[in-house]
């Protein structure tokens, strides 16, 4: 399998665990007789647990090799996704979803590690922008065929869906050729201690805090969407996956252009452009609020365009100021991504008045708080005689 397309597949894992199975939340909901924080439960408990093993995997990768973690994550996440086809209760389905998160996690944590490993330079940009056009396909359709089988099977069956499209990348963990890079020693402490090295690169750290927010709106409306589409705006579970599809196809469409614009312009420029765009599509989100479900979905779609926009620079950026111990350094970058989307998925599953209103907010503070926090460390690099 080349090299490239595992990659995809790896990084596709977060959104093949969640993005399937949200037309089945308001059906579990019912069948169940649970609230929507409950039901909720079992994505932000996905996402909690997948943040915390990403900081497992990475370092372990380094100190025993990237392949042995992916083919033992891979097998487990399938282990999980049988268990949650198998759940009788919301108990039971959250219990399932953090064996298949402690999978996933080494999935994404490694396809991170893996594109430091194997690609360099403007090279490595345009591989992550190409994975950003690709990945996704996934959320686009992933929500339709859940749709599709909540309509004419059991809503089990998304999750054996899931188990098998893990096995294709189970084969081609087991027929990667590792690159050669030089490995940790020591035990458990040894392990664990590389994050000390990790913590002392102040750059790294401040750059993955910034970039931990743009995620924050997209993350919101993932655990949102259902709600507001199907028992909101009254849209069959069919029509939520159409809806849902649009604003992955604005991810992909981003992601292309970032592809087209990283030879020419530098990513630092391409990065300020793109979180100014997904403030401002938080801010017309608000404004436009009303009954009617493109009043949402378009200025969404913006927002998930500029967030595609924006995704490959940043983590090259990130990428960019670590030269060693690349496993645990991918993993805090993960890590914080993920958690902060986590809380973002408890945060909209309370009970707000208007959740759209909220996802508009948290779209604003996910384009700013990067964007200001980059202009403060271009202005500290120009100070000291550096680059941004």
């Amino acid at each position: 399998m080349p090299n490239f397309l595992l990659l995809t597949l790896l990084t596709a894992f977060p959104a093949l665990s969640t993005d399937m199975y949200l037309p089945a939340l308001p059906h579990l909901q019912e069948a169940w007789g649970i609230s929507l924080i409950q039901a909720n439960a079992s994505l932000a408990a996905f996402f909690a647990c997948f943040s915390f093993f990403l900081l497992v995997h990475g370092p372990l990768s380094d100190r025993i090799g990237r392949r042995p973690v992916l083919i033992c994550g891979v097998s487990l996440y399938i282990v999980g996704s049988l268990l949650c086809a198998a759940s009788g209760s919301i108990g039971w389905l959250v219990g399932a979803r953090l064996v298949q998160a402690t999978g996933a996690a080494a999935a994404s944590s490694l396809a991170m590690a893996l594109a430091k490993d194997l690609y360099q330079g403007v090279k490595r940009q345009k591989v992550l922008a190409y994975m950003g056009v690709l990945i996704p396909l996934c959320p686009m359709v992933a929500p339709m065929l859940g749709g599709w089988m909540m309509a004419f099977a059991s809503w089990r069956w998304i999750f054996i869906c899931q188990g098998v499209a893990a096995l294709a990348a189970l084969y081609g963990s087991v027929r990667l050729k590792e690159p050669s890079a030089e490995r940790t020693s020591g035990g458990v402490r040894a392990v664990a201690g590389r994050y000390l090295v990790v913590a002392r690169n102040r750059r790294f750290l401040t750059y993955v805090f910034a970039f931990s927010f743009m995620g924050i709106g997209f993350f919101a409306f993932i655990a949102g969407s259902p709600d507001i589409y199907i028992r909101g705006f009254g849209v069959s579970e069919q029509s939520y996956g159409l809806y849902f599809g649009l604003n992955a196809l604005g991810m992909m469409a981003g992601s292309l252009f970032c592809s087209r614009l990283c030879v020419g312009y530098s990513p630092a420029g391409i990065l300020r452009v793109s979180l100014l765009g997904l403030a401002v599509s938080g801010a017309v989100m608000f404004l436009a609020a009303s009954p009617v479900p493109l009043s949402f979905t378009l200025p969404m779609l913006a927002s998930t365009f500029f967030l595609g926009m924006s995704r490959p620079v940043s983590t090259h950026l990130v990428l960019e100021q670590v030269e060693t111990d690349v496993g645990a350094a991918s993993s805090v970058l993960t890590f914080s991504l993920y958690m902060s989307g986590a809380l973002a998925m408890a945060f909209i599953s309370l009970d707000w008045a208007s959740k759209p209103l909220v996802i508009a907010c948290m779209a604003v503070l996910g384009g700013l708080v990067p964007l200001i926090l980059m202009l403060l460390l271009g202005r500290r690099a120009r100070r000291g005689g550096g680059a941004a």
